[in-house]
């Protein structure tokens, strides 16, 4: 039993650092450092994602009826927020640090990932990628070129 103890004491350690030790470094970059566009495109020999076209009066969107609402749109990996009257960002929710989608939150001007606090702008040039958007009346629709 102390031969194992003492197996485990002196291996674990290397073992963890050498796991963890690049996600580990990794989370402690920002918007501004986190800009490789290949990180956030994801693989170049996928399909272009077809246009899509939301009906914000339906009740799974009515969190963007108001200006500063916004939604995590886990079934298409978006999220999206309401800017002005007029205009509604899209953007991919998939997080430039370590690729999460499914913890976000919004202060009214950047989303924060809850998985390490990385927080980006709500522009399109920050580090989340951004997808054109038009709004004509109550339908939004969102192109992937």
């Amino acid at each position: 039993m102390n031969e194992r103890r003492n197996f485990l004491k002196t291996a674990c350690k290397p073992i963890v650092l050498a796991a963890l030790g690049i996600p580990i470094l990794e989370a402690c970059s920002t918007d501004e450092l986190s800009s490789n566009n290949t990180i956030r495109n994801g693989p170049s020999n996928t399909e272009p994602k077809k246009p899509i076209t939301i009906n914000i009066k339906n009740g799974l969107f009515s969190d963007l009826q108001e200006v500063g609402g916004w939604m995590n749109y886990t079934t298409e990996e978006l999220l999206l927020v309401r800017i002005s009257g007029s205009e509604i960002r899209a953007f991919d929710n998939k997080c430039p640090h370590q690729g999460n989608r499914d913890r976000w939150t919004y202060d009214g001007s950047q989303f924060t990932c809850q998985y390490h606090n990385n927080s980006f702008s709500n522009s399109c040039s920050g580090s989340l990628t951004c997808y054109e958007t038009s709004l004509e009346g109550d339908v939004l629709t969102i192109s992937f070129d």
